[in-house]
């Protein structure tokens, strides 16, 4: 063994177990009674938070230099609030960004940076009247060309953030078959067109009821479908601006909790003493917590997963397991990653230690401590 706990409240898919958890190389090795190698005293043992939307951390933006020094110090960043898998997330730019952003994933992967599972592309082929804080002039339609890019990553998952009323379903069902992680967002389709790309292989939604047609009694829209839809998951901001905490918890109760995912939709600001930062020639600024354009739009957030997963236990009436669920177990389904995501023997060692105040206490990702 190469690492063990004793002592511990862990969080595993059955429930919670006072015991010990011991580790070989990267994968867990045992749940049972525990008695050596590190006194928990009682803290909780959970698995390592997955967050599939993180635009920056560490005083950088993925946009602004895609490289794989700049995935390293935002993983560095979000590691000291149990990240331990995350997918670096580009806002809508070129394709020529999109390409270097790919490219420096998979240098990210193969280098071995911790916790980089993929890439998010949250754009361009997005709808204009829900472009929040996106460059409008950088929208498009996806075409044979953008297909065959987003369809060639060589290591990692891929995840496509798009509108499915701006673009060709033959396209979008081109992405689900070649194993595109596909979801709905900045959309203002009606509740058809969107169960129509479900039927055609897009499965889930990114940031629930944010940028996107509300549900209305005689137009369900978008939000609509995301919770008529029992199958496809949603991403939540948990940070009490961008959602109404009541908002979540009629959600929460529409569709099985496996379905809901914990999003930081993280800026820069993210693990840094700086507040302020550049998007395009927007200048940004955290504000009561929140990141905000010039005009007051919502521009990300400046939310870890740590506090979201407290926000979580705290207003969406959910215990530690539904918590860990939507913090890990649910992302990890989502973005297919069958090792990732649980406590339990044969996955992988990715671990967060949190004490009786749910703070980080340390962070393990392969076994190895990180923060």
């Amino acid at each position: 063994m190469t690492l063990a706990f004793h002592n511990a409240r862990i969080v595993t898919p059955g429930g919670i177990h006072s015991g010990g958890l011991s580790v070989d190389g990267d994968t867990i090795a045992a749940i049972d009674a525990g008695s050596g190698g590190i006194d928990c005293d009682g803290d909780w043992l959970l698995p390592g938070f997955l967050d599939t939307q993180v635009n920056g951390g560490g005083g950088v933006l993925f946009n602004d230099a895609p490289t794989v020094d700049t995935i390293a110090a935002i993983g560095a960043a979000h590691a000291r609030y149990g990240t331990a898998g995350f997918l670096p997330t580009l806002i809508s730019d070129d394709l020529d960004v999109v390409d270097r952003g790919m490219r420096a994933v998979e240098a990210a992967i193969a280098a071995g940076v911790p916790g980089v599972l993929g890439i998010h592309v949250e754009g361009p082929f997005l709808n204009v009247a829900r472009k929040g804080i996106h460059d409008a002039s950088k929208f498009r339609a996806l075409d044979a060309d953008a297909v065959a890019l987003l369809s060639g990553l060589r290591h990692g998952a891929t995840l496509v953030t798009l509108a499915p009323e701006c673009n060709d379903p033959k396209h979008v069902a081109a992405l689900a078959d070649a194993g595109v992680v596909v979801a709905i967002g900045h959309s203002d389709a009606d509740y058809a067109t969107a169960m129509a790309a479900l039927a055609g292989g897009v499965t889930g939604f990114t940031h629930l009821y944010n940028a996107m047609s509300p549900l209305v009694h005689r137009a369900p829209g978008v939000v609509g479908a995301a919770l008529d839809h029992r199958d496809s998951f949603c991403g939540i901001i948990v940070d009490g601006a961008h959602v109404d905490p009541a908002a979540l918890r009629i959600a929460l109760r529409a569709k099985p909790v496996d379905r809901f995912m914990l999003v930081s939709d993280a800026m820069p600001t993210v693990g840094s003493d700086d507040k302020r930062f550049r998007l395009g020639d927007r200048d940004i600024v955290v504000r009561d917590g929140v990141c905000v354009g010039p005009d007051g739009t919502l521009a990300g957030s400046d939310l870890d997963m740590a506090t979201a997963f407290r926000n979580a236990v705290a207003w969406l009436d959910v215990d530690m397991v539904q918590a860990a669920t939507m913090a890990a177990t649910a992302p990890a389904a989502f973005l297919r990653l069958p090792r990732h995501g649980a406590l339990a023997t044969g996955m992988r060692a990715d671990i967060v230690q949190l004490d009786r105040d749910l703070r980080v206490q340390g962070v393990w990702i392969g076994g190895v401590r990180v923060a």
